[in-house]
């Protein structure tokens, strides 16, 4: 039995991509007793305008109960990536019905959840979301730790569905839309602004990776003085000056090539695989010698590096992700979905493809769909200049 199928499609209009997309998804057979089809629906930019009608049409044609997407500036489906021009991809999976549950949009940090995602979420015990976020959304990061917190504050049940002692994170995965236009998701209609997507079970296997396309630059350093999102010193030093020291002298005689090319990195606390934050550097004052970075967060006592864009770090990191995914999934994946940044693809590793073709390398031909964002959900936490795998076993 198919339980998870993908497909593409492109040309000169949606109409044109979307019945490509369809044919090549075929006809699906009925959903197991028990089951029911979800779909990952991902559009380019070129056709985010059209993305209602490509929608309407879609549940007109395809038997699925479900619908999750966004926009992204390229998209990934399978061994092919499309950037730059219209393309439409489609992830199809089955799930137990009481095993998933779509999360309406939330757009504002005080609003609630809806009673039925509430009651859901308090029988179903949900350790793990697909989400999609809008960066023009104010508030958008503290929307995703908002939503992670919720489903974590569920308490951790033993074995006989005893509490057993604390309490669990929620662990959400996903990208930011990329759009020119409107920043719209789907969530079984079209919506914008804010967070959606859908959440799982425990009962639903799934392993997840991130990989990070960056190489540090120096030390890591301490923050002694902050204000907003401007870093003023570290390690005693005012910030330009420790910049320069890490990105040497040559860089540092052209401090107008550093933004883009040069970013700032906040290390995760808690982990021992070296993962950071990175944030794109805003801005440099060379009279006071601050440095402001895409980060409100910080505070005294901190730390923070600098890194720099670097394909060939990038593929070892992706080849490293997945070696380590293929030694903790439990049998060959059915389908997965993949978020990358609008900075990698094409951009970082000079040629379209090289992506997808990493990962059909690795894992072999099984289905796999996504979208290049404006930034990388793993783990409740917003990343840049990244990739997020997941697999559904």
């Amino acid at each position: 039995m198919v339980t998870f199928r993908s497909a593409h499609g492109t040309g000169n209009g949606w109409a044109y991509a979307v019945k490509e997309c369809i044919d090549g998804l075929g006809e699906l057979p009925a959903a197991e007793p028990g089951k029911k089809w979800i779909g990952f629906l991902y559009v380019t930019d070129a056709f985010s305008g059209d993305l209602s009608s490509i929608l309407t049409y879609v549940k007109h044609k395809i038997s699925i109960s479900h619908w999750i997407g966004t926009i992204g500036s390229g998209i990934i489906v399978d061994a092919w990536e499309y950037h730059g021009y219209g393309a439409i991809g489609i992830l199809a999976g089955q799930f137990d019905e009481d095993s998933f549950h779509v999360l309406p949009p939330l757009h504002d940090q005080d609003e609630d959840l809806k009673e039925v995602t509430q009651a859901w979420i308090k029988a179903s015990s949900p350790t793990f979301a697909v989400i999609h976020a809008d960066p023009a959304s104010q508030g958008v990061i503290g929307l995703i730790e908002g939503l992670a917190k919720t489903m974590g504050d569920l308490p951790v049940q033993d074995l006989d569905n005893n509490y057993s002692g604390g309490f669990r994170d929620g662990f959400l995965v996903g990208g930011m839309t990329a759009s020119n236009g409107q920043g719209y998701q789907i969530a079984d209609k079209l919506n914008g602004n804010g967070i959606s997507g859908v959440a799982f079970s425990p009962q639903v296997d799934v392993v997840t990776g991130l990989s990070q396309g960056c190489q540090q630059l120096g030390d890591i350093h301490l923050v002694n003085q902050v204000v907003d999102n401007v870093i003023m010193r570290l390690d005693d030093e005012t910030a330009l000056d420790v910049l320069k020291n890490d990105v040497g002298e040559l860089l540092a005689r052209d401090l107008a090539r550093l933004p883009g090319y040069v970013h700032a990195a906040i290390p995760v606390p808690g982990t021992d695989t070296g993962e950071f934050m990175v944030r794109n550097i805003l801005g440099i004052d060379t009279d006071r010698g601050w440095v402001a970075i895409g980060d409100r967060t910080l505070e005294a006592g901190d730390q923070l590096g600098f890194v720099r864009s670097d394909p060939v770090r990038a593929r070892a990191n992706m080849d490293h992700m997945l070696d380590d995914l293929k030694s903790r999934i439990p049998s060959q994946p059915k389908g997965g979905l993949y978020f990358s940044c609008v900075s990698r693809g094409p951009l970082l590793f000079g040629t379209s493809g090289e992506e997808a073709r990493i990962i059909r390398a690795a894992l072999g031909p099984i289905p796999i769909v996504g979208f290049y964002g404006n930034g990388e959900i793993f783990n409740s936490r917003l990343h840049q200049y990244s990739s997020v795998l997941v697999l559904f076993c």
